[in-house]
């Protein structure tokens, strides 16, 4: 799914006006129209007081709209302007004498402090007081405002984005924006809904189809994109009946040391899993028995040293290298992979301590095959870049970083970003059990594995992020957050494989829909 900027959006307004030959006020109505749609679809008519608080621009104009039509359906609407400046869009204007030609309850103006109303805990506040053009701190007394929606308790509904944010800066001051609980966002949702400073202004979000002109959706190429299971689909590449082994690519796993063996048998059980036809290890010798017992699939090379990597020596030749994990960063095992780089050309995946590695002794960052894929956590992150102010900082800085060495990285949270060149791929699967030891070094597994199937690097890092994802949401029904651990994620990725495929539930009442159609 496109996320569209906030000019993008204004281009598309513009443009299905003149395509489908229809005013911005009839635009607008349709906007208000699906709004009250999904409204009314669940509260099928109850008495709850609605409080619709409206800008004066065109946010407003749409909840304007949207309490014309719960007025009309005999809801229980209270329609509040806040008047927080002397200039009013056309829109707002038209659909402010639309409202008061079918109610005597015309909205209240609010002006200060002394105004607000009094709402109650089982009340719905409707937020459409700014829309995404926000470019301006609010007033004092706005914030007030909004701080008074959060202190009610009150579900709050926001109209395409919560009003106070901006869509592409961060807020110095949280209390000046609305907190919903839920989203209706127009077209596509917003970029600021999935990042970790502003991820938390609304609990979650829906995207309303407001008829968009198509060839618009479809042409207009945007920064980011939102990867689910719609969009992994399509990268699946399945098998034929007479497939073997050598068909699907031989990994390699450059890693572990003292203590940490445990690193690589996770990325090499994942690689494997994720669908590589081979695995070898390459380790200190200290790893050899206990890998070889946990991992019988695996094959194994040893380091001549016991306990770290000093030497990268192999003949065998791997279609994808994974390395890092668990490698530690000691002078000798830091020769021992400026030396592996000079000398290979096989896509790398590079994770843990082979991106501090590249962070102590950047000059190799140079010996980097075009695509290299990088899978820091934050520190690590910080550590390659540099400190950032916030997160459109980070993003920015990633960018840069990314143009300058032609590589993908992949910046992991709550919801994982991929970034190559301007391009953010915005993952939506995964949960809070993957906040444990070894979750990142089995999503490290995963992509080697299926870049070793065939997969180019974008894609083999967007679809293994999903699928990363997508297996520990289904093991964490059976474990919960708190148990969930990493040897789960590699355990339940032939489930995620699986679920690519499953058509999604219908309601109890949909399917009895169907059953009476079928029936006669």
């Amino acid at each position: 799914m496109k996320l569209f900027s906030k000019e993008q959006i204004y281009q598309g307004d513009k443009l299905t006006a003149e395509r489908q030959k229809i005013s911005s006020t009839d635009l607008m109505e349709r906007a208000g129209m699906q709004i009250f749609n999904w409204i009314h679809m669940r509260m099928q008519g109850a008495q709850v007081p609605i409080h619709i608080f409206c800008g004066i621009g065109n946010n407003g104009g749409d909840g304007l709209v949207l309490a014309r039509h719960l007025i009309l359906d005999g809801y229980n609407v209270k329609t509040y302007i806040v008047n927080c400046s002397d200039k009013r869009s056309k829109d707002f204007l038209i659909n402010y004498d639309r409202i008061k030609n079918v109610t005597k309850d015309w909205p209240t103006l609010l002006s200060c402090t002394e105004d607000f109303p009094e709402i109650h805990q089982d009340d719905i506040i409707v937020d459409a007081v700014f829309g995404i053009g926000l470019n301006r701190p609010v007033d004092d007394w706005v914030k007030s405002l909004f701080m008074h929606f959060r202190n009610t308790k009150a579900f709050t509904l926001s109209i395409d984005i919560p009003s106070g944010l901006n869509t592409d800066k961060i807020l110095e001051d949280e209390d000046a924006a609305v907190w919903a609980g839920y989203t209706l966002s127009f077209a596509s949702p917003k970029l600021i809904f999935f990042l970790p400073e502003t991820a938390k202004y609304t609990v979650q979000w829906e995207v309303l189809d407001i008829g968009l002109d198509q060839e618009f959706l479809y042409t207009t190429n945007t920064e980011a994109e939102l990867i689910g299971k719609h969009e992994v689909l399509p990268l699946y590449k399945p098998r034929e009946k007479f497939s073997h082994k050598g068909q699907f690519g031989h990994s390699l796993i450059i890693g572990g040391s003292y203590g940490k063996i445990g690193a690589v048998t996770l990325a090499s059980r994942a690689a494997l899993s994720a669908g590589a036809g081979l695995v070898t290890t390459y380790i200190p010798k200290c790893g050899y028995v206990p890998l070889q017992t946990s991992f019988p699939e695996a094959m194994v090379l040893t380091d001549v040293n016991e306990e770290i990597i000093t030497a990268i020596k192999f003949d065998i030749e791997p279609t994808v290298v994974g390395f890092g994990i668990g490698v530690g960063t000691n002078t000798k095992t830091i020769n021992a992979f400026e030396a592996f780089l000079k000398n290979n050309k096989a896509p790398l995946v590079i994770d843990a301590d082979g991106i501090n590695i590249l962070a102590k002794k950047k000059a190799l960052l140079k010996l980097l095959p075009e695509k290299s894929i990088l899978t820091p956590h934050p520190k690590e992150l910080e550590r390659l870049i540099g400190t950032w102010k916030d997160d459109f900082d980070k993003l920015e800085k990633v960018k840069v970083f990314s143009k300058k060495y032609a590589c993908i990285i992949v910046i992991k949270g709550a919801n994982t970003i991929t970034v190559f060149g301007d391009k953010l791929y915005i993952n939506t699967t995964g949960n809070p059990g993957l906040s444990t030891a070894g979750s990142g070094d089995v999503l490290t597994g995963i992509i080697t594995g299926m870049i070793s199937q065939g997969h180019e690097p974008l894609e083999a890092v967007v679809f293994g992020v999903y699928l990363h994802g997508r297996s520990a949401d289904i093991a964490v029904e059976n474990f919960g957050y708190q148990s969930l651990i990493a040897s789960h994620v590699i355990d339940y990725l032939g489930e995620a494989f699986i679920d690519l495929f499953k058509q999604p539930e219908q309601p109890a009442e949909v399917a009895e829909q169907e059953k009476e159609k079928e029936q006669g």
